[in-house]
């Protein structure tokens, strides 16, 4: 039993259209990338090149590096190629060059059963739940491959989400786009990942419900899960990521702390606007 679609086949926004040159992508060299020890590590995107059809790459020699209990956000113009770093992340679009790696092994054309058993899990942007089932059959589908820790993962992932825990009998098809956010988090997190991918959690949410979205990421990297999101809402996922990658044309033109892009004059020229300023000071 599949959602009403799946995470393989769901339209990809972030990688249909090139970004112009003429916005003048901040250079990476005023921020090196993190050069943590190799057993800090859990994911390492080397040099990486990715795309759809052959002979187009949307993602052009990006780079990313996520410590363990670390908030990545990733951030950039629309185009940029944010959401297919995630998905060639999880294997959904072809990677031609480079490497990806998680815990110090390749992960590089593995299917999404594998992946998930390497300790990756991926929320898309949306159908992330199976809309004709209960929230607790939604979770029990998060651990199809380890049924055997149910408990002792709905206990986790109850703490995180109350709600939940209290209507596991309710229908998913009847929550309001903010509670299956919940939902789809909840589920990914069932199998106790290494790191969590998040495809922009506040897309299509009212200003309320995207606070809200943004609250239970930071709660779920508190209680010590990697995580990795890509967000348009740039100023409020700076500000709650520990590091952040800006990327521009498939390539990670800048990285540095959260409060540190805020802050850039660069940045919040090219990415972030008059909101960003007024924001970091």
């Amino acid at each position: 039993m599949t959602p009403s679609t799946s995470s393989g086949t769901g339209a990809v926004s972030s990688g249909t259209g090139a970004v112009s040159s003429g916005t003048g992508a901040v250079s990476s060299e005023t921020a090196a990338a993190p050069t943590a020890a190799s057993g800090d590590v859990v994911v390492d995107v080397k040099d990486l090149f990715a795309g759809y059809l052959p002979g187009i790459n949307i993602i052009n020699g990006a780079n990313l590096v996520a410590r363990k209990g670390e908030l990545i956000g990733i951030i950039g113009p629309n185009g940029a190629g944010k959401s297919t770093l995630l998905k060639a992340i999880f294997g959904l679009v072809k990677v031609r060059e480079g490497d990806i790696t998680v815990n110090g092994e390749s992960i590089v054309g593995l299917k999404a059963d594998k992946l998930v058993q390497r300790g990756v899990a991926f929320v898309p942007q949306t159908n992330n739940v199976f809309p004709s089932l209960s929230i607790e059959e939604n979770l029990q589908m998060g651990l199809y491959q380890n049924p055997k820790i149910y408990a002792e993962r709905l206990e986790f992932v109850t703490g995180i989400f109350a709600e939940l825990g209290k209507r596991l009998k309710q229908r998913a098809g009847s929550l309001s786009g903010g509670e299956r956010q919940m939902v789809a988090m909840s589920r990914a997190l069932m199998m106790d990942p290494s790191v969590l991918l998040l495809d922009e959690p506040s897309a299509g949410l009212s200003p309320v419900r995207q606070d809200d979205a943004f609250i239970r990421v930071s709660d779920i990297n508190k209680a010590g899960v990697t995580t990795i999101m890509v967000e348009q809402n740039a100023r409020r996922c700076l500000q709650i990521c520990d590091r952040g990658y800006v990327l521009d044309q498939g390539r990670d033109a800048h990285t540095a702390t959260g409060r540190e892009l805020l802050t850039d004059p660069k940045v919040i020229g090219l990415y972030l606007g008059t909101l960003g300023a007024d924001e970091g000071h």
